[in-house]
């Protein structure tokens, strides 16, 4: 998620159209460092947003696959401004590896006057405190496949080489009519461009619902990289994308097979364990003024069905294949119980 490209930055969001950038900076980070950037325990830092939802991946993916030790993490404030997202969470508003206040100053470093906004996820260079990479739909496949000589005793094979083109599949209608989606809809400034979009977001829901009335996972029967594309929105949907974003045929929980299945990866440790609503909803409501310019955000929706039973597992499936469950995670990245259902 980015700053917007105009110069009325974030108030821009719903005033034109909108359009998804593609990331600017796509390095990589690889095992043989064909692209400059070796894999290396302690050399980058990812900084993420707590309240968006490409953000998220990274962090799903960081803590299924034990990386904790090997990338350590920043997290932003979720109030960004127009100078891009900032480190006010930490002591003095400077992030304490980095040094820097915003995260746009990591983006200067690597090249000025670069086309675009400043988004999360991004991964930093700590020696030169430049950035490497804000490409999101490559980065978490990257952590699964590259890093692996860092990962966890247990840790998942999230992007399995024997289903990668059923999973590449499947991700695809995904990052277009549910991830991207929702802002398609939320940001329109046509009627008919957001009757399309939404239409669009449901109508793959529910071709979404029938595949995992069947099977506990989207693809196989553990958790991929597909599973951490669609959690990311589904767990956003009843408090932003139903209200803030007017996708609101009906709500997440209406919808029995989708709720069960969203709760069940809540529940699994790795995901819930990364969600923090109050993080998300003050980003959404606050931010942006375009479509919410009183910044007035909503006491609901009721978070406590979170944690219910969801008896999905009468579906068979291993969460974690032939892996196991990664750590409970660190008091110092551990999210305040009044911001979790």
């Amino acid at each position: 998620m980015s700053r917007d490209d105009g110069d009325d930055g974030n108030t821009g969001y719903g005033r034109r159209t909108f359009k998804r950038s593609k990331a600017h900076f796509a390095d990589r980070i690889t095992a043989d460092g064909r692209d400059g950037w070796p894999v290396e325990a302690g050399r980058y830092r990812l900084v993420v947003s707590r309240a968006c939802p490409w953000a998220s991946r990274s962090l799903v993916s960081r803590r299924l696959l034990g990386l904790e030790d090997a990338l350590s993490l920043a997290v932003t404030d979720p109030i960004q401004d127009d100078r891009s997202w900032r480190f006010t969470l930490d002591e003095d508003g400077r992030d304490p590896v980095l040094g820097i206040r915003f995260l746009s100053e990591a983006y200067d470093r690597r090249e000025s006057d670069y086309p675009g906004g400043v988004s999360v996820p991004a991964i930093v260079d700590v020696p030169s405190g430049r950035l490497v990479t804000n490409d999101y739909q490559q980065l978490t496949l990257d952590l699964a496949t590259e890093w692996t000589a860092l990962h966890r005793d247990g840790a998942p094979d999230l992007y399995p080489d024997k289903l990668r083109d059923e999973i590449d599949e499947v991700m695809a209608g995904v990052y277009e009519d549910v991830n991207n989606g929702v802002y398609k809809a939320g940001f329109a400034t046509e009627q008919t461009e957001y009757e399309a979009a939404c239409a669009g977001v449901f109508r793959r829901l529910e071709l979404l619902a029938g595949r995992l009335e069947r099977q506990r996972y989207l693809v196989g029967d553990t958790i991929t990289e597909a599973d951490i594309r669609l959690f990311t929105t589904l767990v956003r949907f009843d408090a932003v994308y139903h209200g803030h974003f007017k996708c609101n045929r009906w709500k997440l929980t209406e919808n029995q097979v989708l709720w069960a299945y969203v709760r069940d990866l809540y529940q699994t440790p790795g995901f819930g364990d990364t969600v923090d609503f109050d993080h998300i909803k003050r980003h959404y409501y606050r931010v942006h003024t375009g479509i919410n310019p009183t910044r007035v955000v909503p006491l609901g929706p009721d978070l406590s069905g979170w944690r219910t039973p969801h008896h999905r597992e009468e579906l068979g499936g291993r969460p974690f294949g032939d892996g196991t469950p990664p750590a409970p995670v660190r008091a110092e990245e551990r999210i305040p119980a009044a911001h979790t259902p």
